[in-house]
């Protein structure tokens, strides 16, 4: 398996003093545009994959029974393995090397996508896509520490904004085409799809992205290492606030998400599938917000930068309250460009703020981020049961409220 562990005999300072002395990717160079490249294709694999099953919840609830909120489930186990899997797997990178996490961890989702494909069962696709969250747990935290190592910090919230972009393009064609494949075939072709899309961005990223030049092997054993780190970046309040950031931030966007598609396809707006699909390109705003938003966190400071897209994302869910496909799609897509834009400074950050362990940093804003996919995403559920998009809206908008205090807080400390 490729590995960017160094790879000289030389003793480890040694090592450590040539990956100071070499230099950092620039921006407008063809070897930046090409690592930013495969992190796009590696993002966009990694977020197809988990987000496939979201436009599919009607399916599985008529395919097996299942409620709203156990549909769910098939996102809500698989970001729940994620979450947990991210805090190991950055303290395996922080030893191993960043590349063979990334090739190992787009192989095992792609394969585990094709099995649940034909899982006969809801309980063993609820098993294949746990398992696949924890195969994903090896390519976001990482992918964030080989960006904070490998790039100019002085680009690094440009750079971390086009990974992200490549997320938003795999988030919105993971949805996008399993509706569409759905519509004239069935959802079992459409997961097994997106799995085959993993094995081929596996191979991608074995095969073309370079090795790190700046990896720093660390010594000592896994566990101590990683109560250290904790330790470390709980210690931090910027830190912390930065992971109640992404908590969240994400908790709101993926509530919206999974039951969007219900109000859709329930009166009054009795929405066909295929035009559901369509709505998933709000998507695009994403892919564009995510470098803009990274851009203007290193002009302007990340601290408003975030607060302004915070507010944007309550703007965007209060237009959405409005019963009409037209308004409904511009509050879903302004909703979508100031969430992207949260990630995105709030990702940058973590790299420019944690000086040391930053695989464990990643980690960790990583895992408040998924837990908050996971048990908002959920709870979610029954406030649609009880009371559908007025539910939605005010659970939402309760997350967003403190979205806004907690960046505010963050806009007004001194952080960096």
């Amino acid at each position: 398996m490729p590995s960017d562990t160094p790879t000289t005999t030389a003793p480890a300072a040694s090592a450590t003093q040539i990956g100071k002395d070499l230099p950092y990717l620039e921006v407008g160079t063809a070897a930046y545009r090409r690592v930013t490249a495969i992190l796009f294709v590696a993002g966009f694999s990694t977020f197809a994959t988990l987000y496939c099953v979201q436009p599919l919840l009607p399916d599985f609830v008529r395919a097996y029974g299942a409620s709203p909120p156990g549909a769910s489930l098939s996102l809500s186990v698989t970001t729940a393995a994620l979450a947990v899997a991210l805090l190991v797997a950055g303290a395996i990178s922080d030893r191993s090397g960043r590349k063979g996490i990334m090739v190992a961890s787009l192989a095992l989702s792609g394969s585990l996508g094709l099995a649940s494909a034909l899982a006969p069962s809801w309980p063993l696709f609820l098993v294949l896509r746990a398992l696949a969250g924890l195969a994903l747990g090896g390519l976001p935290a990482v992918a964030m520490a080989y960006v904070a190592e490998e790039v100019n910090p002085k680009s690094a919230g440009l750079t971390m904004g086009l990974y992200i972009g490549g997320t938003a393009m795999g988030g919105m064609a993971g949805r996008i085409l399993t509706v569409l494949i759905t519509d004239v075939s069935n959802w079992r072709v459409a997961v097994g799809l997106v799995g085959a899309v993993g094995i081929l961005a596996a191979l991608t990223v074995a095969t073309a992205l370079p090795p790190s030049r700046h990896f720093r092997q660390r010594e000592g054993g896994l566990w101590s290492g990683l109560t250290a780190a904790w330790r470390l970046h709980l210690s931090d309040g910027g830190l912390v606030a930065l992971f109640a950031t992404g908590f969240l931030a994400m908790g709101a966007f993926v509530t919206v998400f999974n039951y969007v598609g219900f109000r859709l396809q329930a009166p009054p707006l009795s929405v066909p599938p295929a035009t559901v699909a369509v709505l998933f390109l709000v998507y695009v705003f994403g892919i564009i917000s995510s470098p803009l938003f990274g851009g203007l966190s290193s002009r302007f400071g990340p601290g408003r930068v975030l607060v302004a897209s915070s507010v944007l994302m309550l703007a965007g869910l209060g237009i959405m309250d409005i019963a009409r496909l037209d308004t409904l799609a511009l509050g879903l897509g302004l909703f979508t460009f100031a969430f992207f834009g949260v990630h995105s400074v709030a990702s940058g950050w973590i790299g420019l703020r944690a000086r040391q362990h930053r695989g464990q940093a990643s980690a960790l804003y990583l895992f408040a981020y998924y837990m908050g996919s996971t048990l908002a995403g959920t709870a979610g559920g029954f406030f649609w049961h009880g009371w559908e998009w007025t539910g939605i809206t005010l659970f939402v908008g309760g997350l967003l409220g403190l979205l806004i205090l907690n960046a505010l807080g963050l806009a007004s400390r001194r952080t960096q």
